[in-house]
Parts: structure tokens; sequence; C-alpha cells
């Protein structure tokens, strides 16, 4: 056609041109040979089963000719044969072809692999339409090629590799599996999938008792895994990071109150000292990180009541590693819950800061110049009850030197501060005693119960268990504590007899004249008593003791407002209103207690109606 044409362009530029209706040689030309394809229908069909063939023995790897494909589907184009009789056939074979190949390749290879199977054969498709193929085909081909490879297989995909790839944090292979299932509007399907992954994995831990210990390290880290996910796999996606938030919230309340006392103690143990190795910038990551988990937890009053119980014996004691760190945490919960919350914990700091005042200005008082006996030195907290927990007081004889500084500091403060009563906490006193040892002199840092006992051999050279214990006075489980620090522990100033670990009544002891140690100050520590399930109950009833006064003043403060209401709308307003979980049939109990009260009254003509008594 192109030799004809050649011959005859003078004719086609001088007398077609000019003459209406008339087709140039090179149109006529198209015709009569769509025409004659048209009438042969064999020639049709082999020349594009042949497209067909070339095409298929191109995704199996085999050298085509390219040049003779674009040059027979421009041929197809030119003669407006393409769509109908070119690409109806051709996407029904790609249909087939991906069909078997998706299934064959699901079955034999793992999920990595297959998903980089499917993007490279997307890429070799749009390639293909780049090459030779029409521009128009592209858009219901990837669509096809999607179908077959992705779009049917989703469940399967995600069945068989979404937890393999979470458990063994495969980024670059979930970010893979993000971009095809956007292809395919299959991301519904992932966030599903992440959101049974986040519930399944972590329950075994959240539920398992024994485990408690490692429990926030662990959502820590799970915490942090995924977050890597979100950012490197799934593209910061908002409806993800959402589905990350309600899992995880839902995983961490799965056990009521347990989590929110086990974060209280993991940030006791880290802001306490012995944590080498930890600078104040890692401290301050691991609050941050803590803080996070710290925000899914439902009973935030319950954190809050360990949490006070904690920082009071980390301040009472000296057991804070930083009080930086101390006072950064509780801006970052002032900040998280407001002022309210963090009220009490922030008056138990200025109650240690106005102490040291008080300790300065005593040591200036004529009382402390004039009165106090010498060689010793010390030092008083004063606490205000109602920021601090209530400490059970515990009796003991002081030595007479002791008592005397107290009476001379009690008779200063009320002095200052008159009409306040001070209640003295023996059990949280420590001392530094100096002794004088066959093998030198050292100074023993020591509990004040240690110290009285101790100060008893100054006038003993042998004591038993019962002489002890009269006179100090001290409580007898105490008292076999304090004995077993300071005769079975490591550093052994009393001697018994007879030798063991336990404290028996008949056992006596002696000072250790053999005593001997490199360092001159010298801790002792006193046997810790593991946190009985007693003193848990005790503050977990506290924390349940105050629910119920909330629980009472939002049904008066709702009541107040609305004067009338039925009892589902009042448990329906409760549950918006309280800030920790609670259930109905606790709700109608404070309902029934504030009408025995007379704060509410049921209506006459319908029980289920409460009426507003002023």
């Amino acid at each position: 056609m192109l030799i004809i044409r050649g011959i005859a362009l003078l004719l086609d530029v001088k007398y077609v041109k000019n003459v209406p209706n008339l087709s140039s040689v090179w149109d006529m030309g198209l015709q009569l040979f769509r025409k004659h394809i048209s009438l042969s229908p064999e020639i049709e069909h082999k020349t594009v089963t042949g497209l067909l063939r070339l095409i298929e023995s191109e995704r199996l790897g085999e050298a085509t000719d390219k040049t003779l494909l674009s040059h027979l589907l421009k041929m197809f184009t030119d003669l407006g044969m393409y769509s109908e009789t070119f690409e109806k056939p051709f996407l029904e074979c790609t249909s087939q072809f991906y069909a078997t190949e998706g299934v064959k390749y699901l079955q034999q290879s793992d999920i990595p692999d297959y998903l980089k199977h499917a993007e490279s054969r997307l890429q070799e498709e749009h390639e293909r339409c780049i090459l030779y193929l029409e521009a128009n085909t592209r858009k219901p081909l990837i669509a096809t090629t999607e179908k077959q490879l992705l779009q049917r297989h989703t469940s399967a995909i995600i069945e068989k590799g979404f937890t393999m790839l979470m458990e063994a944090n495969r980024v670059t292979d979930l970010s893979r599996m993000y971009i095809l299932f956007q292809r395919v509007d299959a991301i519904e399907m992932l966030k599903q999938a992440l959101s049974l992954y986040i519930r399944g994995t972590g329950q075994g831990i959240i539920m398992d008792e024994e485990k408690d210990k490692d429990l926030v390290p662990f959502l820590l880290e799970f915490k942090a895994s995924l977050d890597k996910i979100l950012e490197e796999s799934f593209a910061k996606n908002e409806a993800f990071s959402n589905t990350i938030k309600e899992s995880f919230e839902h995983l961490i309340n799965l056990r009521q109150n347990r989590p929110a006392e086990l974060i209280a103690k993991f940030l006791d143990e880290k802001l306490r000292p012995g944590n080498k190795g930890t600078s104040e910038e890692e401290l301050e990551g691991i609050l941050d990180k803590v803080l996070v988990l710290f925000r899914y937890i439902q009973g935030k009053d319950v954190f809050e009541a360990f949490y006070k119980k904690d920082l009071a014996k980390r301040l009472l004691l000296g057991k804070s590693a930083s009080i930086d760190a101390e006072k950064s945490m509780i801006t970052k919960l002032k900040t998280e819950c407001g002022s309210q919350f963090t009220n009490k914990l922030e008056g138990m700091f200025k109650d240690i800061e106005l102490s040291k005042e008080i300790n300065d200005s005593f040591k200036q008082s004529s009382q402390a110049r004039t009165k106090l006996p010498t060689g010793i030195e010390l030092s008083v907290h004063v606490l205000t009850t109602g920021y601090w927990l209530t400490f059970s007081p515990m009796d003991v004889k002081l030595p007479h030197e002791l008592n005397v500084y107290q009476d001379i500091f009690k008779e200063f403060y009320l002095s200052k501060y008159s009409g306040r009563r001070l209640m003295w906490q023996n059990s949280l006193g420590h001392c530094v005693l100096k002794a004088e040892f066959p093998k030198g002199r050292k100074e023993l840092a020591v509990s004040l119960f240690q110290s009285v006992v101790l100060m008893l051999f100054n006038n003993a050279q042998k004591l038993s268990f019962i002489d002890i214990k009269e006179s100090t006075g001290i409580e007898d489980k105490e008292l076999r504590r304090t004995l077993q620090s300071l005769a079975c522990g490591k550093v052994r100033v009393l001697q018994k007899t007879p030798k063991g670990r336990d404290i028996d009544d008949k056992d006596e002891f002696v000072f250790n004249d053999d005593f001997s140690a490199p360092l001159y100050r010298i801790k002792v520590n006193a046997i810790q008593m593991k946190e009985t399930v007693e003193e848990n109950t005790s503050t977990t009833e506290r924390v349940f003791q105050d629910r119920q006064y909330q629980v009472d003043a939002a049904i008066v403060r709702i009541m107040k407002t609305r004067k009338t209401l039925s009892h589902t709308l009042l448990i329906t307003e409760l549950f918006q209103q309280l800030k920790f979980p609670i259930k109905p049939a606790d709700m109608k109990k404070r309902i029934e207690s504030l009408i025995d009260r007379e704060y509410l009254e049921r209506d006459r003509s319908n029980p289920q109606i409460y009426n507003y008594l002023a």
C-alpha cells in the first residue's frame, strides 16, 4: 500500500483533493483491506491468535519480536479493528492467564514472593502498553491483572502471610502489601487484619498473670514496633493510626486496673537509683513512651493511687534517681490530665521543699543552739496529711537522745505553726550511725528500727530476742525482719546464735567484733518485704471508695440540673461523664444509696423515673 500510495501521490494531491466525496488512494486501500479481512474470518482469527500467542510467550519469558507486534497492532488500529477484533479477546486471555498463574503461584510460594511477583507483573503490563498496545487498553488491562492476581486472593494473602510479616517486622513487604491492597480497594480488610493481630498477639501476655513482670516492657516494645510499621509501611495513614489506638486501648483494658498498677510500678522502678547506664535523655524518652500507654488505660485513678504510694516512698527514703525526672513526669501527667490529677503529687514535692526550709530554720533557732544533745543531727520531713497516704504508725521506744531531739523539734515547730499537730512516723525514718569496730571505725546507713536495735549494744554484750523486743517495743514481725537484716544479711553487724536465716524467740545476739568492710560508709539493707496482697488490696479498695464518691457526685450533679430523669437516660449520662469503667449494676447500687439518703426519690406513677429532692 505504501508503494501504491507513492505511485499515485500526484493523483491524490492534484485530483482527489479537489473532488468532493472522493477518498484518497490510502483510505480506499484501507477500506478494501478491511473488507478483504472481514470476508475471510480465518485470516482474522489466525492473525489475532498469533498475536495472543506471541504476547503469552513474552509473559512466559520467551524472546519475541516486539517490532512485529507493534506493526501488526498498529495495522489493527489503522483499520479500526483494534477494540473489537483484538482488545476484547486479549483481555479475556489475560484474565485466564493470570487467574491460572495466581492460584498456582500462591500455592507454591510464600506471601513476600507472591507480592513481589504481582508487583512485577503489574509493571510488565504497564510497559507493554507503552511499547505496543493502545493507550486506552492500559486501564482495563491493569484492572484485569489486579483482579486476578490481587483482588481474588486478598483474604488468602492476609490469612497466609500478614501475621508472619508483622511478627518478623518485615516493613518493606508490609509496605508492598499496603500499596497493592490500595490498588484493589482492600485497605479496610488490611485494617481489620491489623486490629485482629494486635488484639490476638497481646491478649496472651495481658491475661497471663505469671507474665505481669514483663507486661509493661512488652507493651512498650510492641507499641514501638507498631509505630515503626505505621510510619514505614502504612504511610502514616490516619485510619491505620486510629486502628492501632483503638486496638491497643481494647488490649490494655482487658484486665481492668491491673495494667494501670503495673505501669505505675514500672515507673517506680525506672525512677529509683540503680538503672546503671541510663542517661537523663534516655530516662526522659522512657517516660514519654510510658505516657503513651498511660493514655490508653481507663483506670487512671488506679494508676494515680499506686504512683502516689510509690512516689511517697521514693521522696521520703531518698530513693529517687532524679528529682528533675520526677518533676518532669508530674508535668507530663498534668498536661495530660489537668491540675486536679496532679494536685496531691505536686503537694508532696512542696512538702519536701518546705521541710528543707523548716530544718534550716530549726538549726538556727535558739532551741537548737541551747537544748540539743551534742553529736546528733536530725532532719525532719513535715508532711501535710491530705497530700500523702495514710501511714499506719508503728510504736518504738526510742533512745533518750532521739526522744529529746523530737521533743525540742516539736516545741520549735508548734511555736512557729500554732494549732497544728505532729505525729511521728517512725517506720519511715533512717539514720547514719558511727560504729567503732576493733578493725576500724565505720558509718552505717540504717533504718530507724535498725538504729534503735544497734544502740542497745552500747550498754550490753549479749541480748536475746525477748530482751530486744521488750527494750525496743517494735512489733514482732517488723523486729524479726530488722534483726534478720543485721545478723543474716550481707552486712552482718550482729552475730546470731544459733546460726540460721530465720529469727526464733530463743535466739541470742552479740556485737560482731570481727566485722570488716573495705568502704567507710556501709548501707545495711533492710529485708524488703514484698508488697503484700493486703497492701495492694488496700490501695485498690481506696480507689473504689473514691470512685463511689465520684459516682454519687455525678448522679447528684445530673439530677440537680435535670430535676426529673428516667433510669436509662441517667445511666447513659453517667457513662458519658465518668472517666473510669463501671458496671450498670454498680451504678444502680449508688442510685439506691442516694434514694436511701433522700437525695433522690422514685416517681410515684413510674418507678423507672427519678426525681431530685432539693
